[in-house]
């Protein structure tokens, strides 16, 4: 984000939480909606989010669980300042904190926490369609899956969970990623629509676990109806439901 770069203010949870952001670049979507309902946090839990960006889910997250404590990583100086002003602007400063630094740096400490979430650029160079600069970051992996994983597994405290979002195409990488690492791995398809392929993988997988891995059923996002979502997937992306994970 550069000097002069326009800003709106959105509202996210129907009206609950105003987040400004860049009106070009990566911007708050389904995923960020889809990632945030997906999280557990146990009364007291400190959590963090690696690459929070504007910090639309660590926020979604804290408006859902008011005793959790959460900290946001961004990397990028202007973006970072960006979630700082969200998290005043939704007077969340006692228990939302965003500092400056890379995730896979292993060498910063930030501490282990109650539970990791992150929603990671989906693509290595080269692969898919070139974003435009301002997207670039969002959407081009600086390093492969096994290093984001790995470097998350060490944040977590014993039996903490890590929660992700990627495409599904990318399920064997992440599960070759998990193996050794993180246990108990469940694996929640998104689906556009009942009889399609799912495009979104939401995968939990905890430290110390020895469980199976399970394939839930997962979230249909459209049907035939007509409507713009389905109402499972509405009342999530509103606010009002947040995604079962069958415990």
């Amino acid at each position: 984000m550069s000097p002069g770069t326009d800003i709106t203010e959105d509202t996210l949870l129907n009206g609950r939480l105003r987040i400004r952001q860049p009106a070009q670049g990566y911007r708050v979507n389904a995923d960020t909606l889809l990632l945030a309902a997906a999280v557990e946090a146990p009364a007291g839990a400190r959590l963090m989010e690696a690459g929070c960006g504007v910090g639309a889910a660590l926020l979604v997250v804290a408006a859902r669980n008011e005793n959790a404590r959460l900290v946001g990583v961004e990397r990028d100086q202007n973006i970072a300042q960006l979630a700082r002003e969200n998290v005043a602007l939704n007077a969340m400063s006692d228990r939302v904190e965003i500092v400056m630094g890379d995730v896979l740096d292993r060498r910063v400490h930030w501490g282990v926490f109650d539970g990791v979430f992150v929603n990671p650029p989906f693509d290595a160079e080269g692969e898919g369609r070139s974003p435009a600069p301002s997207r670039r970051d969002a959407y081009i992996a600086d390093a492969p899956a096994d290093q984001w994983i790995a470097a998350l597994a060490d944040r977590l405290t014993g039996g903490a969970a890590l929660t992700l979002i990627h495409r599904a195409s990318k399920l064997p990488a992440l599960l070759a990623a998990l193996d050794g690492r993180l246990g108990g791995v469940d694996v929640l398809p998104i689906r556009p629509r009942a009889e399609a392929a799912a495009k979104r993988v939401i995968v939990r997988a905890r430290k110390g676990s020895r469980a199976p891995l399970r394939l839930l059923k997962g979230l249909d996002l459209h049907d035939a109806s007509g409507a713009k979502h389905t109402a499972e997937a509405e009342a999530v992306l509103r606010g009002k439901a947040t995604l079962s994970w069958g415990d």
